[in-house]
């Protein structure tokens, strides 16, 4: 391993948002032994160089790379023993010997998983046992050794140089830790889900990632990302007995033991520390484990912490909030304590009446935490609240997106159609859900809910429903919480801005609900722990980092190949077993694949003949734009012609010349010799390109970000026109920023200068006095010129692409949705977009 970093406070960097400071300082744990650094911004800003490392066969124990490119596509297209006989069969007819390939048949390429499989901690069989009433109930566990895990990601010498973390918990511990003891943190996550189309069969697979790794490696599926570490049983369901205390408890009582299978090495490490010595720096670390976070949706966390969840007395499992406070949150309720679970469990094995009472007003479960073994791993501090499933699935998908369905059906058919039109017209943006329909469509996945609560609503008028309008000012405030909370680089002013609207949502909330008191919706009790979770979530983020570090996110991705898996490559029965050794496989084909691309780009470097390949949409580039997709070269008069019906090209070529000849001489690019005022010929050619992708650095993390902007009459057959923030230079401006709409973007030679350039419609036109409904809703408004007043500007006054979505009900107006990203929020709220 490495030279383990100390970890750094979330607020050590402390970056302000003013652009002439540029350096960023980074304070080190004093048991790291590190001292503090200072980066200046460019260094700051596009990030590290990975070290080299070269190993000329990555692949092994395959005996060759081809050997292992072969084994590895047979594993990810799930053939069968006939296939891979056959595909084999066919490439022995046709290898001409540039590729070494050594398998015969299906057995063959058995026994090298088999071998590579040896490199990494296999996967253990376990019966557990529990007590039911007159019963011995049995299960099966599997689990691969945490610990192992931890020892194959710190053997692995691509991920020895990248082993840091951030934030006041991390502190913390490690300030409790032996002056050579550095902690290794790891990240469980553990949720059923439905292998079978039909539901019927389930999986309990628990996945496990490394805190100490990046963000950027861990939240991945690749080598150091996240792994399948065990598979829990599932107590089947009882109808005798479903629903009553005593079986419930016996489920939790499962879940735990089987937990403590899969935490015994790292139980007795936590206390004792394990000396690793890294063959990468040849240094001997003291490592101790600890469970820093745990990522899962609320049922989960109940089991976790072992509460008694939704209708009971404290249904957080992170404090004693009572159920008709939860939402409250002003309020600051007493955080729950392992010792305090821990008297009330063993005031009920002393006296099982008395014990229950002290439970039940405290919401706890009679069963022994396996958290609670774990040094530095109290359940209620590792407990995260997760934006998927609390926020976008929960608080807006279940309840403010239902309640406003709900208002938009008693004001009737038209509305809804209304709503539906308008989310058909909403523009297209990459990596945004587009919907043509979303009224009568009940949405169970939290990313496209996500979407849908940042396209803008204008049904629900203050004239036409009181109440609606009340709850448009809980989704604006509800947005705002969200995109605080998407940061992935906070400061502290940014956390005490997230606190302080949970605030605003709240008295707005207190507002609708009074809106409401005279409408069916009027009964509907907001005391649900999702309506709870804006009161923990900001200070999760002190304590373990930006909300990415603790989302469900990347570990629900991971239920896919498993099902895939399931579908494909199981017999259906048992399936456990046979999904692990399927997952084993795939994970040790990702980390060869992994040393195997790192030598790619070795062999890249190192060879000085190769030859640049065409840009491809996807790769990344130098500079501040790219130009794509390429039409055929074309003239003046063909650009008049072909848009003639379109005023925004109204004298295009005139329009140009003015253009040019201010243009050239204020950019110090000399006219071509002998000529003092340029005047393109109609028949002078232009190279027209329809897609833009534009470089430029976040306002959030202060690291280059990419916008993909197209400019294209029929973009899968749409029309499609994206929008920009551009710095202007025209005098009349002032230098300020606007936003445009792209129209037409071409290439144009003068002399042998290439010139990047764009006709744009500015948005600019003054609005006047700011609007009731803009206020309220906190909305930035924008009117278009007239189509005539369309200008050229250098592509390279762009500063980022922009999202920009019409108001329906006035013609030439426009929203800026800056909720897009974090980056276009934050320049919004920080006054830096005009």
């Amino acid at each position: 391993m490495a030279s383990i970093p100390g970890p750094v406070p979330y607020n050590s960097a402390r970056p302000a948002a003013h652009p002439d400071i540029d350096s960023f300082k980074t304070e080190y744990h004093p048991n790291s032994g590190r001292p503090t650094s200072v980066e200046t911004f460019s260094a700051f800003g596009h990030g590290h160089t990975q070290p080299k490392f070269d190993d000329r066969e990555p692949w092994h124990p395959f005996a060759s790379r081809a050997d292992f490119e072969f084994a590895s596509l047979t594993h990810k297209a799930a053939l069968n023993k006939e296939q891979t006989d056959e595909l084999l069969r066919l490439i022995q007819n046709i290898v001409d010997g540039h590729a070494r390939l050594t398998f015969r048949s299906h057995n063959d390429v058995s026994k090298a998983w088999d071998t590579a499989a040896t490199q990494l901690t296999p996967f253990e069989q376990h019966t557990i046992s529990v007590d039911y009433k007159q019963d011995k109930l049995e299960f099966e566990v599997y689990t691969r050794s945490l610990w192992d895990w931890a020892l194959d990601l710190l053997q692995e010498p691509l991920l020895a140089p990248h082993f840091p973390w951030t934030a006041d918990r991390w502190w913390r511990i490690q300030s409790k830790l032996p002056n050579d003891g550095v902690p290794f943190a790891i990240i469980l996550y553990a949720d059923k889900t439905h292998l079978s189309s039909s539901g019927i069969v389930k999986g309990y697979p628990v996945i496990a990632r490394c805190g100490n790794l990046p963000v950027n490696i861990r939240n991945t599926t690749g080598m150091g990302g996240g792994r399948v570490v065990g598979w829990l049983p599932i107590v089947p369901e009882d109808a005798e007995q479903s629903g009553k205390l005593s079986y419930t408890n016996i489920k939790r009582v499962v879940w735990h033991k089987a937990f403590l299978k899969l935490l015994e090495l790292v139980i007795i490490f936590s206390k004792t520390g394990f000396a690793h010595h890294s063959d990468f720096n040849n240094i001997m670390r003291w490592l101790f484990p600890l469970i820093l976070l745990l990522s899962a949706d609320y049922e989960e966390q109940c089991v976790m912490a072992l509460i008694r969840g939704t209708g009971s007395n404290c249904p957080c499992p992170i404090c004693l909030v009572p159920t008709a406070k939860l939402s409250d949150h002003a309020a600051t309720y007493p955080i729950r304590t392992v010792e305090d679970a821990q008297d009330c469990l063993k005031l009920y094995q002393e006296d099982c009446v008395a014990g229950e009472e002290a439970l039940k007003e405290k919401s706890l479960r009679p069963v022994e935490n396996s958290f609670w073994q774990v040094r530095h791993s109290n359940p209620h501090e590792i407990i995260s609240q997760d934006p998927l499933h609390a926020f976008h699935g929960g608080l807006f998908g279940k309840h403010l997106w239902t309640e406003v369905k709900k208002l938009l059906e008693n004001l009737g058919r038209s509305a809804l159609k209304q709503v539906d039109d308008q989310f058909t017209a909403f523009p297209r943006w990459r990596n945004l859900n587009h919907f043509n329909s979303v009224t009568n469509i009940s949405y169970s996945d939290g990313n496209k809910l996500q979407d849908i609560s940042k396209v803008p609503q204008n049904v629900l008028t203050q004239e036409e429903d009181k109440a609606g309008y009340a709850l448009l000012k809980c989704i604006a405030s509800y947005l705002h919480i969200d995109m605080y909370i998407s940061l992935d680089v906070h400061t502290e002013s940014t956390i005490a801005a997230g606190e302080a609207e949970v605030l605003v949502f709240q008295k707005h909330m207190a507002d609708y609900i009074i809106a409401a008191r005279h409408t069916e919706l009027g009964t509907k009790s907001w005391n649900f722990p999702k309506m709870h979770s804006p009161k923990h979530i900001f200070q999760d983020i002190r304590e373990k980092g930006a909300a990415r570090n603790f989302s469900t996110r990347p570990n629900e991705g991971c239920h896919r190949p498993l099902k895939r898996m399931y579908s494909l490559q199981t017999n259906r029965k048992e399936v456990a077993g046979q999904i692990l050794k399927l997952d084993h496989k795939s994970f040790v084909s990702e980390m060869i694949s992994g040393r195997i691309f790192h030598l790619d780009d070795l062999s890249e470097l190192e060879d000085e003949d190769s030859e640049d390949s065409d840009t491809l949409d996807d790769d990344t580039f130098s500079g501040h734009v790219y130009l794509g997709s390429a039409q055929s070269p074309t003239t003046f008069a063909d650009v008049e012609k072909e848009n003639q019906s379109r005023r925004t090209f109204n004298r295009f070529r005139h329009k140009f010349t003015k253009f040019i000849n201010e243009f050239l001489p204020s950019h110090n690019i000399p006219l071509p010799e002998g000529t003092v005022w340029l005047k393109p010929a109609a028949q002078d050619k232009l190279q027209e390109y329809r897609y833009l992708k534009v470089n430029y650095e976040s306002t959030v993390d202060w690291k280059l970000a990419t916008d993909y902007l197209r400019c294209n009459p029929s973009f899968h057959g749409h029309e499609r026109y994206d929008c920009a923030l551009i710095r202007t230079l025209n005098k009349d401006r002032n230098n300020k920023n606007i936003f445009v709409r792209i129209l037409f973007i071409f290439k144009y030679m003068v002399g042998n200068k290439s010139l990047d350039l764009a006709l744009v419609l500015p948005m600019d036109t003054p609005l006047g006095a700011c609007r009731t409904v803009d206020r309220d809703l906190r909305l930035t408004r924008l009117h278009a010129r007239p189509s005539a007043s369309s200008e050229f500007v250098s592509l390279h006054s762009i500063i980022r692409g922009a999202l920009l979505v019409p108001d329906f009900n006035n013609d030439g107006d426009f929203f800026l949705v800056d909720f897009v990203d974090p980056d276009m929020f934050l320049r919004s709220q920080r006054k830096l977009l005009f």
